[in-house]
């Protein structure tokens, strides 16, 4: 087992429209439109990297400027991209989300055809490069027939995002093979049929998922396994941007399940980077980098 780190899936331009005050539907707003790189899987691999990971990159990119530029973003973060393919006839994908004047997201749309070339057939070229892995984590941008045979291929533990409801049921075929996942409560409910966290965390697991995670936006996250549950509240931060914020906790969630850590210090450790995430305008704060240390520290390590 080599020591890295594969992240499969999105990987896309981010087009953030931030009005200055209010914002006032149907009409147009001041404010500030920024364009950086972002998708799950990216900004799951640039967290990882900023913990001190190895991370091997396999997602999928246009022919486009854009592709280009997401390519050489991920090099300039030290994400290994040789596990990525170019599509010719492809747009890369683009996720455009205008926020509310305290950086709350209020609509997004994502065009992410691209991935739709992340076939299974692509999977098992690189299937040595993933079982050689210390983990793999997974992203519902991904075809469901590609999670399909990932889940049935992959030998090393699987860390899943859900990315929104109408992505979720992606993962339901393959939540027995899921060592982690990490839903929000909407995309919780869809995939358990349980409106209330508690026992959509107990069913998640029933369906035979390791440790679950399911993130309640301001009210903290819920961390469950085997029969714990454990809720903490969010850390209190000034929020600048939430976007982003829920990969910094996945890429936290596996670095602590490859460092051994229990359910509720791995639950610690992630809301702290999901807080850290939401106190920078970008989708990755570099101060991340320091939060290893930091936990450390705060727990007498």
């Amino acid at each position: 087992m080599a020591d890295y780190i594969a992240v499969v899936g999105g990987m896309n331009v981010d087009i953030c429209g931030r009005p200055a005050a209010r914002p006032v539907p149907k009409d147009s707003n001041p404010g500030q439109v920024s364009i950086r790189p972002g998708g799950v899987g990216r900004n799951i691999a640039h967290d990882l990297r900023l913990l001190g990971m190895e991370v091997r990159l396999l997602s999928a990119v246009g022919a486009d400027e854009h592709g280009g530029l997401l390519l050489q973003s991920c090099a300039m973060h030290g994400i290994d991209t040789s596990l990525c393919l170019r599509a010719e006839a492809e747009n890369s994908s683009t996720y455009l989300y205008i926020t509310d004047e305290q950086g709350e997201m209020q609509l997004a749309v994502a065009d992410m055809g691209v991935t739709a070339h992340i076939t299974p057939a692509v999977i098992e070229e690189r299937l040595d490069a993933l079982n050689a892995a210390r983990a793999v984590v997974l992203d519902a941008n991904l075809p469901a027939e590609t999670l399909s045979y990932l889940a049935s291929r992959v030998r090393v533990p699987l860390y899943a995002d859900p990315v929104s409801t109408a992505k979720a049921p992606r993962l339901r075929a393959i939540l027995p093979r899921l060592a982690c996942l990490k839903p929000n409560a909407l995309e919780a409910e869809e995939l358990s049929g349980e409106k209330e966290p508690e026992a959509a965390a107990r069913a998640l697991l029933r369906a035979g998922v390791g440790r679950v995670f399911l993130s309640m936006g301001a009210q903290g996250m819920l961390a469950a396994e085997g029969k714990r549950l454990i809720r903490r509240p969010c850390e209190q931060v000034r929020v600048v941007n939430t976007t982003g914020a829920g990969d910094a906790a996945m890429a936290a969630l596996v670095w602590a399940g490859v460092h051994g850590m229990d359910l509720e210090r791995s639950l610690r450790f992630a809301l702290m980077a999901g807080a850290g995430a939401t106190e920078c305008l970008e989708a990755n704060n570099p101060a991340l980098a320091e939060l290893p240390e930091r936990f450390r520290r705060e727990q007498g390590d």
